[in-house]
């Protein structure tokens, strides 16, 4: 018995397949299901709801489409579907796609991401945070509310964990949150936020 590996797929490729279809995104060529549950769902759709609620009280000029690839320039066979995005409207029209399909070039578009942890927990934790930062995203949030990663992301014993990375200097500096804490964002000053409240019982 031979092996043969997945075909991989170029960007425009995906696009033409997938790029209606929000289970799935590209790294480097290779198809990932991201395997969305309802109660991954549900924590994504609370976390948008309380962004969504924050920047209309602020009055800040972003919106939080619902669904959205962002194309990374330096990454040729990638396209990445975060759970939560928050743009910059005054950005969009700087955008090459972005009247055709939702599809972001720009890190300068983006204000923050945030990825609700499943079982591919090594993207959201290692390569996201690496293409995040290279976009210059001010905030990716990662929200492990079922402790999924592994150890050295988020200690043992394994528990619910909300990371905030905020970038500085290009490079993001992480701070954890576990139940109870009450989280705190740079970029949305004044949301309140616990972990505890996103989780889907």
């Amino acid at each position: 018995m031979t092996y043969t590996p997945p075909k991989l797929l170029t960007f425009d490729e995906f696009i033409a397949q997938y790029s209606d279809n929000t289970r799935y995104e590209l790294i480097d060529g290779e198809l990932r299901d991201m395997e969305p549950t309802g109660s991954h769902e549900a924590v994504a759709g609370s976390i948008a709801g309380r962004i969504y609620v924050e920047i209309f009280s602020s009055n800040f000029n972003w919106l939080v489409p619902k669904t959205c690839l962002i194309k990374p320039p330096a990454a040729e066979a990638t396209a990445l579907r975060p759970d939560v995005i928050v743009l910059d409207k005054a950005e969009l029209s700087k955008e090459p796609l972005w009247q055709k399909e939702t599809i972001i070039c720009n890190g300068s578009t983006i204000q923050l991401v945030a990825e609700v942890v499943s079982t591919n927990w090594q993207d959201d934790y290692a390569r996201k945070v690496e293409e995040y930062a290279f976009l210059n995203i001010p905030e990716y949030w990662i929200v492990d509310f079922r402790g999924l990663g592994g150890l050295q992301f988020i200690g043992n014993p394994k528990q619910p964990t909300f990371t905030i990375c905020k970038l500085v200097n290009g490079v993001y500096q992480q701070q954890q949150y576990r139940l109870g804490d009450p989280i705190s964002s740079a970029l949305l000053p004044n949301l309140q936020l616990k972990l505890d409240d996103i989780m889907h019982n």
